[in-house]
């Protein structure tokens, strides 16, 4: 093994000559791409309270983040720093274990996110029908899912600047009428209703307690994947995580304390869009409309935000010879990954025509997988390779991270043991393809039926190679 590198090594020509080319995200517009990556707004967090009652949906806003969000964008934050390269929490995985890790994490993350993105469409769908019942089923239904998605895949083309810009405007507006439905809340607040464990006959469903909560917590290391667009990485990632995962809790806690507080209905209706007749009741009609629009507005933001990340995952797996090197190709006008969007706008429609609990539950599922191998890689990096310049470093010794990483993947773990049998079989069904797919990819190598990146083999060379590669 030779002697490390001090900094990462996965900054590729490319990127280099593409840096001219193309204006690279600052501060702000990452923090907003951050917020979309996660939560976009209280929209779908409702379900938290119809599952298990105002008192456990509090607490966990409250509490949740602290044992999932915080190590998930700690690990993010050190990772990112040190390996600051498209591709993201597949270069982490294939530089602890080797390219099969990477190029499985590389199946599981990229399925589960293009999974993520077909539900924004179908969410934003949820909201407008509320306005316009025609759009309720039928081919009308389907007709505005596959428009709104070819839609908002040709403005993440245009640009990531664009779309960080976009996303700074979207959520000024959709968080908007929240807060002056919190400010009008005040005065009907009645403390008691925060401390009820939920209605007398109603079941708890935990199922869909957790699922909600890791739904609206989740896919901090997405924005990994847009490392090598950053300016200034090493310093601009941590401050933005952090700013991130303050703005995110306290977007969702504010209105769930408001609505929980002054409004007192049958549980069973607090299901999706819930949020948008509890305005209604709180101050009229005209704010109903209002976060409906918001809705939307936060369902672009959210598609917008998750398609980069997947997109610019298949260019950085292209960089490092994980898949083919035309999967790099970019856009001659925007510079964009054209091939990464395009591949994830068709698998996303496809399964925009699932039932949307079950695209929540794979995407869950697929995420947990991911998640485990991430921690894994982590704590094995900070093991084998601690000389590794990490210009951000989690500020705790190894057995401290072994606790830090246990506690959230206790939580993976009870997401993927209350899966669903549908579940089960749809995301084994995924992994077997990767595992199929991986070897195909080392075929194709062998038999060079295709062109691969040089990048892997040059950083053996310059003795980048980690133990146990």
């Amino acid at each position: 093994m030779g002697e490390e590198t001090p900094s990462a090594p996965t900054a590729t020509a490319t990127n280099s000559t593409n840096e001219t080319k193309v204006k690279k995200l600052t501060l702000i517009p990452l923090i907003f791409l951050i917020y979309f990556e996660v939560a976009g707004g209280p929209y779908g967090e409702e379900p938290a309270v119809q599952a298990a009652g105002p008192l456990l949906a509090l607490l966990g806003f409250l509490i949740f983040p602290f044992i999932w969000s915080v190590p998930e964008a700690l690990i993010t934050a050190e990772l990112t720093t040190a390996f600051p390269g498209n591709g993201g929490f597949v270069i982490w995985a294939e530089r602890a274990f080797g390219p099969f890790w990477g190029s499985l994490m590389g199946t599981w993350k990229f399925l589960s996110g293009v999974i993520n993105i077909a539900s924004f469409p179908v969410l934003c769908i949820e909201y407008v029908q509320k306005v316009f019942p025609v759009l309720q089923s039928g081919w009308p239904r389907h007709v505005a899912v596959l428009a709104s998605t070819l839609a908002l895949s040709f403005l993440n083309y245009t640009g990531l600047s664009i779309v960080g810009y976009v996303a700074v405007l979207l959520a000024i507006v959709s968080l908007s009428p929240f807060v002056l439905m919190s400010l009008i809340a005040i005065p009907k607040l009645k403390p008691h209703r925060w401390v009820s464990l939920g209605q007398k006959g109603v079941k708890k469903d935990w199922n869909l307690f957790f699922n909600t909560l890791f739904w609206n917590l989740n896919f901090w290391d997405n924005v990994s994947t847009l490392a090598g667009e950053v300016e200034k990485p090493q310093k601009t990632f941590p401050l933005a995580l952090f700013v991130a995962v303050i703005f995110t809790c306290v977007s969702y806690l504010i209105p769930l304390f408001a609505v929980t507080g002054a409004v007192s209905v049958d549980q069973r209706l607090w299901e999706t869009g819930f949020h948008a007749q509890a305005a209604e009741i709180i101050a009229g009609k005209w704010l109903k409309i209002w976060i409906e629009v918001g809705a939307v507005l936060s369902a672009i933001g959210l598609f917008e935000a998750q398609m980069s990340s997947s997109a610019y995952q298949i260019l950085g797996m292209a960089e490092i010879g994980i898949l083919p090197k035309f999967f790099g190709v970019r856009s001659k006008w925007f510079n964009t990954p054209w091939l990464g969007i395009l591949l994830s706008t068709l698998i996303s429609i496809g399964v925009s025509y699932m039932n949307f609990t079950d695209i929540i539950s794979s995407a869950n599922f697929l995420y947990s997988l991911g998640m485990l191998l991430e921690f894994a890689s982590f704590l094995w990096l900070r093991k084998k390779s601690p000389n590794i310049e990490r210009p951000y470093r989690v500020p705790l010794k190894l057995p401290f991270l072994v606790v830090m990483c246990l506690i959230p993947s206790g939580f993976l773990v009870l997401i993927m043991v209350i899966a669903t049998k549908t579940i089960y079989l749809v995301s084994g069904v995924m992994t077997a393809a990767g595992i199929g797919f991986f070897l195909f990819i080392k075929l194709s190598k062998t038999m060079k039926w295709v062109e691969f990146s040089q990048e892997e083999e040059q950083e053996k060379e310059d003795g980048f190679e980690i133990d146990g590669l």
